[in-house]
């Protein structure tokens, strides 16, 4: 899910990475339909098709358009909604064969980062990184150890805070709620790295902005009248 975020990010803009990963929201809401027997409304289902509609629609208008980069972005999507349903059937099945019932954000974050450690040693050797740093002068620098340490303690930041929240929702309101954020972080990366950009795809990455917002919108009233 990392490393094709990173790959789509060398080919496409910021505000279209934004908006294309709506198409995440629609996956896992599909996903959920299946694994877990979950419905949602027609406003939820609305506000999906809307998403689908801003993402085709900001793909023809882009002008900085980059199959590949695409490509990339279309697997992250899929990747980032397996994440999100594999992780509420981790907590789900923890409930039912662990002692305590349940596996705390701790144990998640622990378990998860330990997983992945291999990953990461087989692409240090791929990629031979370890020749990469006894050459690059980047070690010498403190505002790099500054940085590197501040983006690591911001991930597991964030990977606290999403398995807390998995622990109290659905995955696709996890996935929906990052929906939120996308208005900024938009605008921001048009601005910070002068992004070309026409009229017509400003309108439909706020567009698919605004579908996002709705789909927060609908989904927390289909949980409201759920309980109701």
């Amino acid at each position: 899910m990392l490393i094709t975020s990173m790959f789509s990010l060398k080919y496409i803009n910021v505000a279209m990475v934004t908006v294309l990963k709506n198409v995440t929201n629609v996956i896992t809401a599909v996903g959920e339909m299946y694994l877990f027997n979950k419905t949602h409304d027609n406003k939820v289902w609305t506000a999906l098709f809307l998403m689908i509609i801003s993402a085709v629609t900001g793909g023809i208008t882009d002008l900085s358009f980059h199959a590949i980069g695409y490509t990339w972005q279309i697997i992250n999507c899929f990747l980032t909604a397996s994440y999100s349903l594999t992780l509420r059937r981790v907590m789900d099945t923890a409930k039912q064969v662990t002692k305590s019932g349940n596996l705390d954000e701790f144990s998640m974050v622990l378990l998860n980062n330990t997983l992945s450690l291999p990953l990461g040693f087989l692409l240090i050797l791929l990629f031979n990184e370890v020749d990469y740093l006894s050459r690059t002068p980047l070690l010498q620098l403190p505002a790099f150890w500054l940085v590197t340490t501040f983006s690591g303690l911001l991930g597991l930041a964030i990977s606290f805070t999403s398995m807390w929240f998995l622990h109290q929702t659905s995955a696709t309101t996890y996935s929906l709620v990052g929906s939120l954020n996308k208005i900024p972080l938009s605008v921001a990366g048009i601005f910070l790295f002068h992004v070309s950009t026409s009229l017509e795809n400003s309108a439909s990455i706020l567009f698919g902005l605004l579908a996002g917002v709705f789909f927060a919108r609908a989904k927390m009233q289909d949980k409201s009248q759920t309980r109701s």
